[in-house]
């Protein structure tokens, strides 16, 4: 097992994403800097927060719960990701790199659900 959330890779790699969503809304209009760079930014630091929150606490039932809630966060920066291209804010490299990020966010945050699925039983 792992003694620190810092030392899960799906940690590091939601930090990474959080960087880059920083990043990258920064050359969106100054009209969206309370509206959806405010959403971006929230879901995708949420993502890794909601790990170490959830590694913090006491059971393995509630840490899954904290994986399935950065899942949903996943999902919801992934649309905006998405809406964020169909309005010009981002370059379609841009995008495909996000949406590439986010994906294997999914599979990493679906493989540890899994994983600890086995100390539950």
């Amino acid at each position: 097992m792992f003694k620190s959330y810092r030392d899960l890779e799906v940690w590091k790699s939601g930090m990474s994403l959080a960087k880059s969503i920083y990043q990258v809304t920064k050359s969106f209009p100054d009209e969206e800097k309370f509206g959806l760079v405010s959403q971006m930014r929230r879901a995708a630091i949420s993502i890794p927060s909601n790990l170490a929150e959830g590694h913090a606490r006491s059971s393995t039932a509630d840490f899954q719960r904290f994986i399935s809630i950065a899942l949903g966060l996943a999902a919801e920066l992934e649309t905006q990701v998405l809406l964020s291209f169909e309005l010009g804010y981002l370059q379609e490299e841009q995008q495909k790199s996000l949406l590439s990020h986010l994906s294997e966010m999914g599979r990493m945050l679906r493989g540890l659900h899994k994983s600890l699925s086995k100390h539950l039983r």
